[in-house]
């Protein structure tokens, strides 16, 4: 009889050797990477697989070695810097040989000076649902047939600056960042270390066909406020980290919170959303209604916010009631300025009650939400001694040493 493995220790093994050689930039990152290498041995017990993107504003930030790292943990890796996208095509249509793709300096295809590549943008998002295909022509002149081609399989990609929108809203995103000096890491010899990562690879194909039949078809029960597109992209990671069980049912969800919430705030939100999280957050507060030249006046003194210098001008009336019309009240109207009473004078302005469908429709939580840190994690194999505190989001975590077991809560 084979004894099943322990799926929480063997998550465990993957993290400290990822450790052994990655900076991530938080605890939840390397939660979230663990659970997407794990979650490549079972695609086919999932509807969607999310993308993994390493993403960073400078080179040099340990993108590449973070893919390489992958590389060793996924099944059939097949590198795609220079591949066209008729190859990704054939090769993912194998879906008996379906590859793990690794997209390395993804910015020279997407990035601004890169050329149309509509056709890899579409197949990497149909490839996100597991009834995703790609349609193409095959055959001469008269003779060609149309083929539906398989896209279903795991991406993950790595490179500057970012990625067009509709990939993004598919992945898991960990913003890479140079590593400092208190951060050693071991440097990587593929000769000596392949083979370690190729055989913890092979454990999670083995925990994998154990844990199949329990995790398919079964909707992880998600954290509060994650719904829609990252639920989607969550849910196949919080499953295996079910499956595992061990601490990893609870690091998966802090992690799955933090990494979402970190995306709502980031500047590449749109900038509507941006609008209404900004008068919710900054403008409204303890008022029902104001003025537009009291809420223009708040918002174009925010510093941290885009509204004083759009395209050289400040926010004006007219664009501010143009961004708001893209959106509606709680009874199915553009939101649009009011006559208000100001001073006991009337002018124009917006109400409150106006505004709070499209706020809890498409902002991300208040800041004041509380979120549970990441805890318990896995002891490095190699960090120093004077490590310092880092703070991610707004979540703090204290790095532990090698020989101080996890931080106090």
């Amino acid at each position: 009889m084979t004894t099943q493995l322990d799926g929480a220790a063997l998550l465990d093994d993957v993290e400290r050797f990822h450790r052994r050689f990655n900076a991530f930039p938080s605890e939840a990152a390397y939660v979230a990477v663990v659970l997407w290498d794990a979650h490549t041995h079972l695609l086919d017990a999932f509807d969607s697989t999310p993308r993994l993107a390493f993403l960073s504003p400078e080179p040099g930030s340990g993108k590449t070695r973070a893919l390489e790292i992958v590389s060793t943990l996924v099944p059939q890796p097949m590198h795609a810097v220079n591949a066209s996208p008729a190859a990704l095509f054939r090769a993912v249509g194998d879906q008996a040989g379906r590859p793990t793709i690794l997209f390395d300096e993804i910015d020279t295809v997407f990035g601004p000076k890169a050329k149309d590549n509509e056709d890899l943008r579409g197949l990497i998002n149909a490839g996100h649902r597991r009834s995703g295909v790609s349609y193409r022509c095959i055959g001469d002149g008269g003779t060609q047939t149309v083929v539906a081609f398989p896209s279903y399989c795991a991406v993950a990609l790595a490179g500057l600056g970012s990625l067009p929108d509709t990939i993004l809203a598919r992945s898991v995103i960990i913003r890479m960042r140079r590593r400092a000096r208190t951060e050693p890491v071991e440097p990587y010899r593929a000769r000596k270390n392949e083979p370690e990562g190729n055989a913890l690879r092979d454990q999670l194909a083995e925990w994998a066909r154990t844990v199949h039949e329990q995790i398919e078809g079964v909707f992880p029960e998600m954290p509060e406020g994650i719904t829609d597109r990252p639920a989607d992209v969550w849910e196949p990671l919080l499953a295996v980290a079910d499956a595992a069980g061990g601490h990893w049912p609870e690091r998966a969800r802090a992690a799955c919170v933090e990494l979402v919430n970190a995306v709502a705030d980031d500047d590449r939100t749109s900038l509507g959303v941006k609008l209404l999280t900004d008068l919710r957050d900054q403008v409204f507060p303890g008022q029902a209604t104001l003025s537009t030249v009291e809420i223009l006046h708040v918002l174009n003194g925010l510093d941290e916010s885009p509204w004083g210098d759009l395209d050289g001008q400040p926010l004006t009336p007219r664009r501010l009631s143009k961004m708001l019309r893209e959106y509606v009240t709680g009874t199915g109207k553009p939101i649009a300025p009011r006559t208000v009473r100001v001073g006991g004078q009337p002018m124009k302005g917006y109400h409150r009650d106006d505004l709070t469908d499209a706020w809890n429709r498409y902002c991300p939580p208040p800041l004041g939400t509380a979120v549970t840190p990441v805890t318990t994690p896995i002891t490095p194999s190699l960090i120093s001694d004077d490590t310092v505190t880092e703070t991610s989001g707004r979540n703090r975590y204290t790095p532990v040493t090698a020989d101080t077991g996890p931080p106090a809560p």
